[in-house]
C-alpha cells in the first residue's frame, strides 16, 4: 500500500497556473501508475490525467488535454499536475491515487488515494 497527500491547491485566477503535487510513502513508488482525479460539488468523481509506471505514458481527459501536463519524479516519489490556463470549471477537488498496472482513466481501478486538495478558480 502507498500513501498519498496532495499539496498545491488554493484559490486562482481564471487564465492563470497551478501545479498540484503528491508525494507518495510506502512501496516502491516508480512501481506504481498514478492519476489525477478531480470532484466537483454535486458531481461525480472525473478523470484528469494519468501517467504510467514503466514507460512514463501521459494520457488527459479531453477537458484538460492541451493545457495539463503530468509528470513524475521518482527520485522524489512525487506525481505533479500543472495546469494553465485555468477556467472556473476547474474548480474541484483534487485527488491523485495509484494503482498497479497500466494508466487507466476508471477512479475504481486505482487502490490507493490521498485526502484530495481544493482547487478554486474564481473568473
Amino acid at each position: 500500500q502507498v500513501q498519498l497527500v496532495e499539496s498545491g491547491g488554493g484559490l486562482m485566477q481564471a487564465g492563470g497556473s497551478l501545479r498540484l503535487s503528491c508525494a507518495a510513502s510506502g512501496r516502491t513508488f516508480s512501481t506504481y501508475t498514478m492519476g489525477w482525479f478531480r470532484q466537483a460539488p454535486g458531481k461525480e468523481r472525473e478523470f484528469v490525467a494519468a501517467i504510467s509506471w514503466g514507460d512514463g505514458s501521459t494520457f488527459y481527459a479531453n477537458s484538460v488535454k492541451g493545457r495539463s501536463t503530468i509528470s513524475r519524479d521518482n527520485a522524489k516519489n512525487t506525481v505533479y499536475l500543472q495546469m494553465n490556463n485555468l477556467k472556473p470549471e476547474d474548480t474541484a477537488v483534487y485527488y491523485c491515487a495509484a494503482r498497479d498496472g497500466s494508466a487507466v482513466s476508471w477512479s475504481y481501478a486505482y487502490r490507493s488515494w490521498g485526502q484530495g486538495t481544493q482547487v478554486t478558480v474564481s473568473s
